[in-house]
């Protein structure tokens, strides 16, 4: 039996996962994640202990009435990326900014981070 369009696919095999850059600052950590595509109000992050979740739902649109598509290669569902960083993040100030297909997340840590 043929499978349509991956109609057989299970729901954690449609999320997809945004690449990320980390890097280290005196007082924290900024993560870079690629979510071209992806509006602002449509993401949402999430912090307990040391991990961080960044999650949304990157929405296709028609760009013109009565095109059918030929092919797909670009994920239009939701996304999550869950990252663990080597230190506790509760009580972490968190700063969120999108540019250019990116979303930048700035952590400033309370205390030291090892």
């Amino acid at each position: 039996m043929p499978v349509i369009f991956g109609a057989a696919q299970s729901v954690t095999e449609r999320l997809w996962r945004p690449a990320a850059d980390i890097y280290q600052t005196r007082d924290g950590w900024i993560i870079k994640y690629a979510v071209a595509g992806v509006k602002p109000e449509d993401m949402k992050i999430a912090i307990k202990g040391s991990a961080i979740t960044v999650s949304g739902f990157r929405r296709d649109w028609k760009l013109e009435e009565g095109c059918t598509y030929y092919a797909m290669e670009i994920s239009y569902n939701r996304f999550e990326r869950t990252i663990e960083l080597p230190c506790l993040l509760d009580g972490a100030e968190v700063r969120m900014e999108a540019r250019d297909g990116i979303l930048i997340v700035r952590l400033k840590c309370r205390g030291v981070n090892p």
